[in-house]
């Protein structure tokens, strides 16, 4: 392979120095992450490396220059930003970091961060039921709860309603004491979370209290009609084939349906098959029905997360 160089000068200085990060740390990301050398003299860079990185590399600083003209960008921005321009050198990072889904009740903007979480977000906004199926730490759940929230107050329906099932992960939970709820709160905890994060919990109370929100196990949406509502079923790979089916046909009038799973990571006593695992053979192709797959370039925390879900994979694949 030939060596190649290339520079690149910047006009404005206050691009630079929101593109460089704190003691160029961003450029040294990108040194990382392409295999090249960079070398910033001012209010210029020099890339140096084989030829493809290289073009490779250039595309990506002056993609990443358009959006630090009105911004700063994070170390993990850049990361992500580096990880979608390799995968789609042609992607709009402008677009894809302006369009903010929500703002939390802390006032942090909320948008996405992926390749993949945009086709998730698409897919929500244009088919009334939907599959998103990847690994852990891709926003499966938290984005469906983004999308919910924003449906609420933007009135487009009039209730939240959330379900998991009530399935153990592997440990022996025994008898929990309290009520019904208080039995069944631990496996809904992550729900709570989200919404937490996204409304904080005041207004989650005020919801919860007053039933616009609703969070429950599986079990209890049977022989129910769910209209006017946004319903997020989260760990579907738990579910069985008729729990999935009973599911599925609650949905009724003006109602969005987000349906979230591993099938890497099934808690199924006996080895019984899985609800998600086979409504993927009968419900593709169907007109507004999307599945969405994301896949370990999609996930948004620790780095290190990315790097064991590739260990397993690799294990995996020798047994």
């Amino acid at each position: 392979m030939s060596k190649t160089e290339k520079t690149i000068v910047f006009d404005d200085y206050q691009v630079l120095q929101n593109l460089f990060g704190n003691n160029d740390n961003n450029l040294k990301i990108i040194e990382k992450k392409n295999g090249i050398k960079i070398i910033a003299r001012g209010n210029s860079i020099k890339i140096s490396g084989e030829q493809s990185e290289v073009e490779q590399t250039e595309n990506i600083i002056k993609k990443l220059s358009e959006i630090t003209q009105n911004k700063t960008i994070t170390e993990r921005e850049v990361k992500y930003a580096v990880e979608l321009l390799k995968r789609d050198e042609g992607i709009d990072l402008t677009d894809l970091y302006s369009d903010v889904l929500q703002v939390s009740y802390r006032g942090k903007k909320i948008s996405i961060k992926t390749l993949g979480q945009k086709l998730y977000i698409e897919a929500i906004k244009k088919s009334d039921i939907v599959f998103a199926i990847g690994p852990a730490g891709t926003g499966k759940t938290y984005l469906a709860m983004v999308m919910a929230v924003k449906y609420l107050l933007n009135k487009v329906v009039n209730r939240i309603i959330l379900t998991r099932p009530a399935i153990e992960a592997g440990e022996k939970l025994g008898f929990l004491p309290g009520d019904m709820q208080d039995k069944v709160d631990p496996y809904l905890r992550p729900l709570y979370d989200a919404l937490y994060d996204i409304l904080g919990p005041e207004k989650v109370a005020q919801y919860l209290e007053k039933d616009i929100i609703e969070v429950a196990p599986l079990a209890y949406m049977r022989g129910r009609t769910l209209d006017d509502s946004f319903v997020i079923l989260d760990e579907a790979q738990n579910t069985t084939p008729e729990q999935m089916k009973m599911f599925l046909t609650r949905i009724g009038f003006n109602s969005q349906a987000v349906i979230t799973g591993d099938i890497t990571q099934v808690d199924l006593p006996g080895n019984k098959n899985s609800g998600l695992n086979q409504v993927r053979e009968i419900l593709q192709g169907i007109k507004g029905i999307d599945f969405v797959y994301l896949s370990k370039e999609d996930v948004v925390r620790h780095e290190l997360v990315k790097k064991i879900i590739q260990a397993y994979e690799r294990h995996e694949d020798r047994s």
